[in-house]
C-alpha cells in the first residue's frame, strides 16, 4: 500500500500545492477571475456568471474557501465572496518565485 509522504516535504512546498490544486479546475479560476473583476464581494452574481448549476458552484467556493483564496460571510440565505488580498498576495508571490526559479538559463 502506497504511503503519503506530504510531511516529509518543506512547509512552503506544501502551501503552494494546496493553493495550486485550489485551482486547478476551471470554475475555480473563472470565479477568482469574476471576483477579482467586481473587486467587491459579490453574492449571488457568481452563479449568474457560469454556466454551472448553484450546487456545483458551491462547491467550488468551498474549495476556494478551504484554501483561504476566498472569504465568505452569510448572512441569512445570502452568501457573499471576495478574494483575501493577503492570502492571494503570498500565492502570487510564491507562483512567481516559482516561476523564476524554474526558467531555462540562458
Amino acid at each position: 500500500m502506497a504511503q503519503n509522504k506530504k510531511h516529509e516535504f518543506e512547509k512552503s512546498e506544501i502551501e503552494f500545492a494546496d493553493f495550486a490544486k485550489a485551482l486547478s479546475h476551471p470554475a475555480r479560476v473563472a470565479i477568482m477571475k469574476a471576483l477579482a473583476k467586481k473587486n467587491v464581494c459579490i453574492c449571488g452574481e457568481i452563479v449568474e456568471e457560469l454556466p454551472l448549476a448553484q450546487s456545483t458552484v458551491s462547491q467550488h467556493l468551498k474549495e476556494l474557501l478551504n484554501a483561504g483564496l476566498i472569504k465568505g460571510s452569510v448572512d441569512g440565505t445570502k452568501s457573499c465572496y471576495c478574494i483575501d488580498r493577503k492570502v492571494f498576495n503570498k500565492f502570487s508571490k510564491s507562483f512567481n518565485a516559482f516561476f523564476l526559479l524554474t526558467q531555462e538559463k540562458e
